[in-house]
């Protein structure tokens, strides 16, 4: 069993990623998946990037920190598309996390990856938000500074492919990834 703090993205904590935490919590894992916006989430990624403005990085960094700061020390962080960032950010501040788990995004660099570290990445191919040069580039520094990287790429699917609500949805794409995702878990 696993404990993992699992970010939403910058829509807010949409129905998607409660089910994606229901989905880890009947495998058996601890799962935490806070609302680091406080209100309704965004129906639009605009919507969501201006409700992010108003709302503040800072605010949205301390509320993410007071979700993990019950966790063990080695929780997995994990994170959607801006979720990721944030759980990059917080590794930071964790170096004895069991892993970081990033679904639709690239985030962080090498500075706090501890040789080791598993990192398991999820991502749409192509994906409108995390060119293929930029993902070479963040995959080569993450493996330069000893990450335990492993990368899959899912060829059609939309940036947010996971989530059903939206029109980037790709069920099996999703149901690989899930199955991934858990297998990647039990392994912490």
């Amino acid at each position: 069993m696993s404990h993992v703090a699992l970010f939403h993205s910058v829509y807010g904590l949409r129905p998607a990623v409660l089910a994606a935490a229901d989905r880890l919590r009947a495998a058996g894992h601890e799962v935490v998946a806070p609302d680091l916006y406080g209100e309704p989430a965004a129906g639009t990624v605009d919507d969501g990037f201006a409700l992010l403005d108003r709302i503040g990085r800072d605010t949205v960094l301390a509320r993410a920190r007071a979700a993990v700061a019950d966790l063990p020390p080695g929780a997995v962080l994990a994170g959607f598309s801006f979720g990721c960032a944030v759980a990059a950010e917080l590794l930071a501040e964790r170096p004895d996390a069991a892993g970081l788990l990033l679904l639709h995004g690239i985030a962080g660099g090498p500075q706090a990856v501890r040789p080791g570290l598993p990192v398991q990445l999820h991502l749409a191919d192509p994906d409108e938000y995390e060119p293929q040069e930029e993902v070479d580039a963040w995959q080569r520094a993450m493996t330069a500074a000893g990450a335990d990287l492993t990368v899959f790429r899912y060829p059609g699917p939309g940036h947010l492919y996971t989530d059903p609500d939206i029109p980037d949805y790709d069920a099996a794409a999703a149901e690989l990834t899930w199955e991934r995702v858990l297998a990647f878990l039990d392994g912490r």
